[in-house]
């Protein structure tokens, strides 16, 4: 148990786990709760119309820890209010939150090193960590100690530098006040909202990262990750947050810079697109995404960087069909799925909803 925390005030921590068939890996999710030396929590699982043995497992545990309880979905839902239906399961008396998906998990000292970094800095919103994903430490980028980070300074780094330490929710841990005074806590209209959900917190508050691997997290394709990737849903948001937050942050002539920069980026994107020859549905997408951010869509600029790419590719062929490839995609990719509450051909994504 951390140092920092003296041992007669342990504030109660509420852990929410939105699963669906996430048989596979739920018990060691589980048993990665009973592990903790953090003594004072609380833990719901919510089963989002599971298929396999998720609430079984579930309800196992349940029987036989009185601080674990299962909730049932009544119907469906898709990951993201999913995700907000499991925040309001945080006991009202829980002074902090901790999520961690059905096929993560957390070291012993998880909530324990967040809970004493969260005492040692009020100001701070969102506790994060380390993570550990699959063999590699992510999150990484932010000066050691950062024990406590102004929460604009961190954006500004954000927008600037491309700094980002936000991690996924299972690395973050939350102040319970704040997710009750901002319900709906995520963004539901916007598959990444668990970037928006700390730049819109971040506004009012300070953000705490502790230099430990406190948690594992597993990568999976097949899910809304893949999804994500292909469509590249990233360049659409960071076009949006930029737009929608950066004024809180950046000074007018940065967030200009800002801006064109990210504009830039997208319809170099949207220009390799053109030459691949993307269906309609896609550029629907790109279209309402880019007039969400409070752009028209303009077939000259998509038209001027479809050329800089064919360029590339009449110069340097072999690097440039190599570039578009990407990294090959593991033997398994077919196969795999999220579990924290989506379709079967889908699940959450990681670092960004």
């Amino acid at each position: 148990m951390s140092a920092h925390l003296e041992k007669s005030s342990y504030p109660l921590v509420s852990v929410v786990t939105p699963v669906y068939n996430g048989a596979e890996y739920l018990a060691e999710c589980i048993e990665s709760v009973l592990a903790q030396t953090y003594p004072n929590w609380d833990y719901t699982i919510i089963n989002n119309k599971s298929t396999d043995e998720s609430s079984e497992i579930a309800r196992r545990y349940s029987a036989k820890e009185s601080r674990i309880r299962v909730v049932e979905n009544e119907h469906f839902l898709r990951a993201i209010p999913n995700h907000n239906v499991a925040l309001r399961q945080a006991s009202a008396t829980s002074k902090y939150c901790k999520v961690i998906f059905a096929d993560d998990w957390m070291f012993p000292d998880c909530i324990s090193e967040m809970v004493a970094a969260a005492e040692e800095n009020p100001s701070a919103g969102i506790v994060h960590s380390y993570s550990l994903q699959g063999n590699k430490v992510a999150w990484v980028g932010l000066p050691y100690p950062s024990r406590l980070v102004p929460g604009r300074d961190l954006c500004r780094q954000f927008f600037v530098n491309d700094l980002y330490v936000f991690g996924s929710a299972s690395s973050m841990l939350y102040r319970s006040d704040i997710l009750r005074s901002h319900d709906p806590f995520y963004n539901e209209a916007n598959l990444h909202a668990d970037t928006e959900a700390c730049l819109a917190v971040l506004r009012e508050y300070d953000f705490s990262f502790v230099h430990q691997v406190l948690t594992f997290s597993r990568e999976r394709d097949g899910s809304l990750s893949q999804m994500s990737t292909d469509r590249n849903t990233h360049v659409a948001a960071m076009l949006y947050h930029v737009v929608k937050y950066g004024p809180d942050c950046l000074t007018p002539e940065e967030l200009e810079l800002a801006i064109e920069r990210h504009l830039a980026k997208y319809y170099k994107f949207l220009g390799k697109s053109l030459l691949l020859g993307r269906d309609s549905e896609f550029w629907q997408y790109h279209k309402l995404k880019l007039k969400e951010a409070g752009f028209a869509f303009s077939r000259t600029r998509v038209g001027l960087a479809s050329l800089v790419k064919l360029a590339e590719v009449v110069l340097n062929p072999q690097a440039s069909i190599q570039k578009w490839r990407g990294p090959k995609r593991p033997a398994n990719a077919a196969n795999a799925r999220r579990s924290s509450g989506d379709q079967p051909a889908a699940g959450r994504a990681k670092g960004a909803y």
